[in-house]
């Protein structure tokens, strides 16, 4: 999926470099991405993990920005792992990026559920993956449109997606109800400016009160929102814009 997109890398003026610890149970591939991301310039692996609890503690005691975090670990899984990451104070600024080998399966978006700020493919190319390690330690999500649109078709089409009343959102003003839409709909900052006649920095201040309304992490869990709340059901089809 994310080997058709051309990520590119978060703009960011910090001088230290960005902390990723390693989660895979496969002890090759963890040397292979630590290797990878040791040889980057503002990149360092500060530590490996082989099982979810491993994962869990290593960044309550290492304190890492970036976590690539396979799913299907001994112990725990990537999604339980997940969150507790995402959900202990301890860890809350330490992002969380999934790496799987499956294209849109239901694991996926039960860690986007869990506070994962994106994913990617394994097989996906050096550059693409260390593009997407800078672009979540950003603070950023990792959903480019084409895959946002992706994810949502097949999150509102999961049968087992029993979407529970998401948050309130008596507070949100019309303007914002309808950013909000546009990006559950898979639109970037620019498409929303370019569709509402918005200046790019309109759309970010709304994109960062929708953020703190609704107590969201990120991008992606604002598409979870949108879809949880029933601002937006499998009826909006993500293309129909």
């Amino acid at each position: 999926m994310v080997r058709s997109e051309s990520v590119a890398p978060a703009q960011t003026t910090r001088s230290d470099p960005i902390r990723v610890l390693v989660a895979d149970d496969q002890p090759l591939l963890r040397g292979s991405f630590r290797v990878l991301i040791d040889a980057a310039p503002g990149l360092t692996a500060v530590g490996e993990a082989g099982t979810g609890a491993e994962a869990v503690e290593s960044a309550r005691r290492l304190h890492p920005d970036v976590v690539l975090m396979d799913i299907r670990m001994p112990d725990m899984d990537g999604i339980e792992a997940t969150r507790r990451i995402a959900g202990s104070p301890a860890t809350a600024a330490t992002r969380v990026l999934i790496l799987t080998t499956f294209d849109l399966d239901e694991y996926v978006y039960g860690a986007l559920r869990a506070g994962a700020a994106g994913f990617l493919l394994k097989d996906t190319s050096p550059e693409v993956l260390l593009a997407g390690i800078r672009t979540v330690a950003a603070g950023e999500s990792l959903l480019a449109p084409s895959v946002t649109r992706r994810l949502i078709a097949e999150f509102a089409r999961l049968p087992s997606a029993n979407h529970a009343p998401g948050p309130a959102l008596d507070d949100l003003t019309g303007r914002e109800r309808e950013v909000l839409v546009l990006v559950a709909r898979g639109l970037s900052n620019a498409g929303i400016a370019e569709y509402l006649h918005l200046s790019h920095g309109t759309v970010k201040t709304y994109i960062g009160r929708l953020l703190s309304k609704l107590r969201a992490r990120d991008r992606a869990q604002l598409v979870i929102c949108a879809y949880g709340s029933g601002l937006v059901s499998a009826a909006h089809h993500p293309t129909d814009l």
